[in-house]
């Protein structure tokens, strides 16, 4: 039987089949130690094929995960080397970020793109609470926006609250399996309520002192929340480390320096040093932003700006 997963715990799966029918299910052993690399073999988005273990408690064995179209994934936060799947299979990505209470790094912002763009998934770069800001802070988001629409992003400043905003983030939504990310506090389940309130998620408070979000949302899970329209909901990511990327190739993940592939002296270069370098040049003449190469840097280099 084929079915898709729609929530994971770690260990136990919430899933639906292709009649609409609903299981709970565990992973065959095997399969375990065959995906020693990734602390969740299975991910939300999975297609999966499973059979009955219980009829009268309707719990199955997922016997093998079907191959994917995309994922997107990032470095374990406990273990260095190895990657967790964040969703799978999914048609698009809204990064939810916030300048103030609390603050989105734009190096967290970038590592997320880089992270989409590898994977060939689509991104919309939202920035809520806008109801909250004031002089050239607002000022600073709509260059922000300029500046990632510039690049070919779709990024808009919302509020949560605001009626008109949600019908625009629905009419984005239809049809399409989304998934919503960003740190803890920056309005992601209240948004989801917005969008869909007969789901009536938790919603956390800001921590005066750390003036972060405290995490409301567990595991990860997907909701159809109108006909062939699903929203997956994350636990909010504090850090967001690359995996399965090397240094050479990140480069390729940034549109604006990508459109320039060719231009440098040098078929290898790094954009580090190298003299007619193109992405470098770029830089200097402000066609491509400072912000985004001291991302690039970040990345390449291994500074840790993650968060």
């Amino acid at each position: 039987m084929k079915g898709l997963i729609t929530r994971s715990t770690g260990s136990w799966y919430d899933i639906t089949d292709e009649e609409g029918n609903k299981y709970t299910g565990r992973l065959r052993g095997k399969l375990k130690q065959e995906e020693l690399k990734k602390n969740n073999p299975i991910a939300v988005g999975d297609y999966v094929d499973f059979d009955i273990e219980n009829v009268e408690q309707n719990t199955v064995i997922i016997n093998d995960i079907l191959e994917r179209e995309n994922y997107l994934i990032r470095q374990s936060t406990h273990r260095k080397h190895q990657g967790h799947v964040i969703a799978a299979n999914i048609d698009q990505a809204m990064l939810i970020a916030t300048l103030v209470f609390p603050r989105t790094s734009l190096g967290f912002i970038d590592r997320f793109l880089v992270s989409a763009e590898a994977y060939h998934i689509p991104t919309i770069v939202i920035f809520n609470k806008k109801d909250i800001l004031e002089g050239d802070v607002v000022t600073y988001q709509e260059e922000l926006i300029g500046m990632y629409k510039e690049v070919g992003y779709h990024a808009i400043a919302i509020s949560a609250f605001d009626e008109n905003d949600i019908k625009k983030i629905n009419a984005l939504l239809e049809g399409k399996k989304t998934l919503i990310a960003g740190h803890s506090g920056v309005g992601k389940s209240t948004l989801v309520n917005q969008l869909a309130p007969d789901l009536e998620l938790d919603t956390g408070e800001i921590s005066d002192y750390s003036l972060k979000g405290k995490h409301t949302t567990t595991f990860a899970e997907m909701f159809e929340i109108r006909t062939k329209t699903y929203l997956i909901d994350t636990p909010g990511i504090k850090e967001l480390g690359l995996i399965d990327m090397n240094p050479e190739e990140i480069s390729h993940f940034f549109p604006e320096m990508r459109k320039r592939f060719g231009q440098c002296r040098y078929y290898n270069c790094t954009h580090l040093h190298e003299p007619d370098c193109a992405i470098l040049k770029a830089v200097e003449q402000g066609q491509i932003a400072q912000t985004r190469y001291e991302s690039y840097l970040s990345m390449v280099i291994g500074d840790d700006n993650r968060k």
